[in-house]
């Protein structure tokens, strides 16, 4: 124990002299050996006149050797200045000097005992008080020293965590916050300040709301309110107005903050996601163009496959019509052709059902090229025409679209495209919509392309039409148009081609008066469809009549076509006639068969059957032709037909047959005894249910009953 600080008597000398009492003594000796604190007492020279164990140790000198000692002579140069500088100003000013931080530098003590280990650096919280005498005179200094060294470090370990924690923020593009228990923000967020340009005042207790977008701000309240009532973790998204003006997304998540059982303050971050959001939402917007791209090749390449089936214009303008409905959301299409002037357009509707399950265009009042229409000026210019709204209508054309298409008066948008062939104008297609609608460049590309696929169908169809008007001019030409009234003999024929819309076939028939008033009877059937096939039937009903004249036995008439066809005709040709020379009068006649469907017998006495002759082999096969005997007998029919009555894409031939026989079973009566009756019951009965996908021809000669 240092002899300086040691009280041996309860009544000593005080400073400078000063006597102490007891107690005074006692207090003053308890200090300087007990206090934490350092303790020290310096005369006006700055001179150590006191100093305890305390202060010696974290200053890391003795006691002894601070003693009547100023601290230049005992302390490091910088410690020692900082003591004199403090020193000089409370003895200068009279008056006390506080939180002054001192660092005594560590070192090795000098000499021994206690103190004389390695001291680390210290911080010392100093404060530097006046001393006076009984009168008030200025005595000197007294100084307590507290080492604040781990308090000091902690706070700089907190101060940089703050820091790196602020960095990480702001790095991070985060706006922290703080609110109170029940919701209000209580603390200033000046990276929300940044953003929003909103004042603490403007954003304290719920005025932050007002910054949030109008569509976001219902569902935010309720969320928020949600969650502070219930103390539970609020996470979700909206977007925030900048104060440019603009919006920004931000992903926000503030957790409650519990000290003991209540929630004592909300702790948030928002989270700037505005280049992430773009970034998905151009994603999703490339995804979306692509998609549609996709979908835009599917639909152009399903038109193309539907169109390349549209033999007529009517389906071409039924396909138009599907695919602009599908494609692009049109409410009306319609189709018009130029005609040969190229001076008027009609207008081409949809196929719809006519008489007899007939499919017929509708051809509505036509424009003229010169008017100021939709269609007239993309055929005019050659270009397409697009009118977004009523009012760019109006601008380019001038006025209203009226007339053909007044009975829309809800359209609101248009498109008008020209059909192109060969560079030149054949028609145009028009598609409107009954709102406002823009086309995007790459729905034009679109309806650019499928309005070439419309004019290559069109002007095929055209072609189509023309071919099938003349096949079927010229296969009626070559039918009889009427058949041989007969007293002993009833005959009927029908002739029903596929649809009006599809190819003629080289179905045929023929009935003629020979010389010797014999009756000739020819039912022929000529693969293939079109002018080919009508032609190539006119050829045989023609050869067949001349060799009929010449030797009307069926055996040599069918000889004689198959040296015709060996002759004449190509090796992939298929031809089959079914011939009979009958007498009228009594019924007997003979038959030969060249590879055509067997005649259907029908008796009054006997069920329907088919006949078992073997057929033989289509015109032009090697063949030794044969013909067998053939009559008829009073209130009998024999009715003669083509395959297309029995035959179909989901009937085989010899099903066909067998329903033949059973539909001609259930014929009532007085339907068997009428040939006109009779074919149309066998026609309508076989072909209910079923596609008719190839022409029907049915002759039918019926012998009635003599008179009683």
């Amino acid at each position: 124990m240092s002899t300086e600080t040691s009280v041996p008597h309860p009544r000593v000398s005080g400073v400078e002299g000063q006597p102490m009492e007891a107690s005074d003594a006692a207090l003053y000796a308890t200090l300087l050996k007990e206090a934490p604190a350092g303790l020290a007492f310096f005369d006006g020279d700055l001179r150590f006149r006191r100093a305890n164990d305390a202060l010696a140790g974290l200053l890391g000198v003795p006691v002894r050797d601070l003693q009547k000692r100023r601290p230049a002579e005992v302390l490091p140069e910088g410690l020692a200045l900082a003591f004199e500088t403090a020193l000089r100003k409370v003895l200068a000013e009279d008056r006390p000097l506080s939180d002054l931080d001192l660092v005594v530098p560590s070192a090795e003590a000098p000499g021994g005992g206690a103190v004389a280990t390695a001291l680390e650096e210290r911080i010392l919280a100093c404060t530097w008080l006046p001393s006076r005498g009984a009168e008030g005179e200025p005595l000197g200094v007294v100084l307590t020293a507290l080492d604040v060294t781990e308090r000091r470090r902690a706070e700089e370990v907190i101060r940089r965590k703050e820091q790196r924690y602020r960095s990480l923020v702001e790095a991070s593009a985060q706006v922290v916050w703080v609110a109170a228990p029940g919701g209000g923000v209580i603390d200033d967020a000046p990276e929300w300040r940044a953003i929003t340009g909103q004042t603490p005042d403007d954003y304290a207790v719920g005025g932050w709301m007002s910054v949030v977008h109008p569509e976001d701000r219902p569902r935010i309240e309720t969320i928020w309110r949600e969650c502070v009532e219930e103390n539970r973790v609020f996470e979700t998204n909206y977007r925030v107005r900048t104060k440019t003006g603009t919006y920004r997304h931000f992903d926000v998540r503030a957790v409650p903050i519990w000290q003991g059982g209540a929630v004592i303050e909300w702790v948030g971050a928002n989270t700037d996601v505005t280049g992430q959001r773009e970034a998905e939402e151009m994603r999703g917007r490339l995804t979306e163009q692509l998609s549609a791209a996709a979908l835009r090749t599917a639909r152009l390449q399903q038109a193309t496959s539907m169109l390349a089936e549209a033999l007529t214009v009517s389906q071409v303008v039924q396909v138009i019509t599907e695919v602009g409905r599908s494609a692009i959301g049109a409410d009306y299409s319609a189709v018009a052709l130029l005609d040969d002037d190229k001076l008027r357009l009609s207008i081409v509707a949809p196929s719809q059902p006519g008489v007899e399950g007939e499919v017929r265009p509708v051809v509505r009042d036509d424009i003229k090229v010169s008017d100021q229409t939709v269609m007239s000026v993309a055929v005019r210019e050659s270009r397409p025409f697009l009118a977004e709204h009523p009012d760019s209508l109006r601008l380019q054309l001038g006025r209203d679209e009226k007339g053909l298409f007044a009975q829309h008066t809800e359209e609101r948008a248009w498109v008008g495209l020209p059909l192109l062939a060969a560079g030149a104008p054949i028609g145009a297609l028009r598609f409107s919509f009954t709102r406002p609608r823009e086309i995007t460049e790459e729905e034009r590309v679109f309806l650019e392309a499928l309005a070439g696929q419309c004019a290559l169908a069109v002007e095929r169809a055209l072609l189509f039409e023309r071919e099938h008007k003349t096949a079927e001019e010229l296969q009626r030409s070559l039918l009889p148009s009427d058949l041989p009234q007969l007293p002993g003999m009833v005959l009927a024929a029908r002739y029903n081609p596929a649809t009006r819309h599809v190819q003629v076939g080289g179905d045929w028939y023929d009935v003629f008066r020979l010389p010797d008033d014999r009756l000739a009877v020819a039912v022929g059937d000529v693969m293939g469809k079109g002018v080919l096939a009508a032609a190539g039937m006119g050829r045989v009903r023609n050869a067949l009549r001349a060799l009929a004249l010449n030797d009307p036995r069926p055996a040599a008439v069918l000889a004689g076509l198959d040296r015709l066809f060996s002759a004449t005709e190509d090796e992939e040709q298929f031809t089959t006639v079914a011939y009979v020379v009958i007498d009228p009068e009594t019924g007997h006649g003979a038959f030969s068969n060249a590879g055509h469907p067997p005649p259907l017998l029908i008796s009054a006495d006997t069920p329907a059957r088919v006949s078992s002759l073997e057929p033989g082999t289509p015109l032009g096969w090697p063949s030794q032709r044969q013909q067998t005997s053939f009559s008829i007998e009073t209130g009998n029919t024999v009715v003669f037909y083509s395959d297309g009555l029995v035959e179909n894409r989901r009937r085989g031939v010899d099903a066909g047959l067998e329903e033949l026989v059973a539909v001609a079973a259930d014929a009532p009566p007085e339907v068997v005894g009428d040939p006109e009756r009779l074919v149309d019951f066998l026609v309508d009965r076989m072909l209910a249910g079923y596609e008719q996908v190839d022409d029907v021809t049915v002759l039918a000669l019926h012998v009635p009953p003599k008179p009683a």
